[in-house]
């Protein structure tokens, strides 16, 4: 055993000289092409579900129809953003009366950019790519991701995760 530490030592600095010496080096986060059709599945929870969280993407977080949440949210609706309390209500409230956001039309195709959706079981989770200033030259910016994954019961999302902060607004 003693032998392989030295090598891996040795393999690791070899790959630190060799990588970029830019420490902001990276490979642009791309959305699909069609974000509308990765809301699909043949398995009809999964497609019920990828549905659902199509609509909240579209039809709550980029329209405001935020009068329609019933249709997509249990009353329950548990929340994990440390920003937001649980409960459909405390939403709702949170997007029309702190944020302020107002109704818009409803786009017939979504416009927001989506890398991916995945579906397994009762859970969505749905990545964003995400374009932020870099902190060490605000002049220049670098993309990464955000997600925001719900768990499903009876076609609404009742339970809900994000990378969200309490210094960091919520994302997309």
């Amino acid at each position: 055993m003693r032998m392989k530490t030295p090598f891996l030592c040795m393999m690791v600095t070899a790959l630190l000289a060799w990588a970029p010496h830019e420490a902001g080096a990276q490979e642009a986060v791309v959305p699909a092409k069609d974000p509308d059709a990765l809301f699909t599945s043949p398995d009809p929870v999964l497609n019920r579900n990828k549905q659902a969280a199509y609509h909240i993407v579209k039809d709550l977080l980029e329209a405001d129809h935020w009068n329609e949440a019933d249709r997509w949210l249990t009353a329950e609706y548990h929340q994990h953003n440390p920003l937001v309390a649980s409960g459909r209500d405390n939403v709702v409230t949170f997007f029309t009366k702190v944020l302020k956001r107002t109704p818009k039309p409803v786009p017939e195709k979504m416009a927001t950019p989506v890398v991916a959706v995945l579906a397994e079981g009762d859970l969505v989770t749905v990545v964003f790519p995400r374009v932020l200033k870099d902190p060490k030259d605000p002049s220049k910016t670098y993309t990464t991701t955000w997600f925001d994954m719900w768990r499903f019961k009876d076609g609404k999302a009742d339970e809900h995760w994000d990378p969200a902060s309490k210094d960091i607004p919520p994302g997309p």
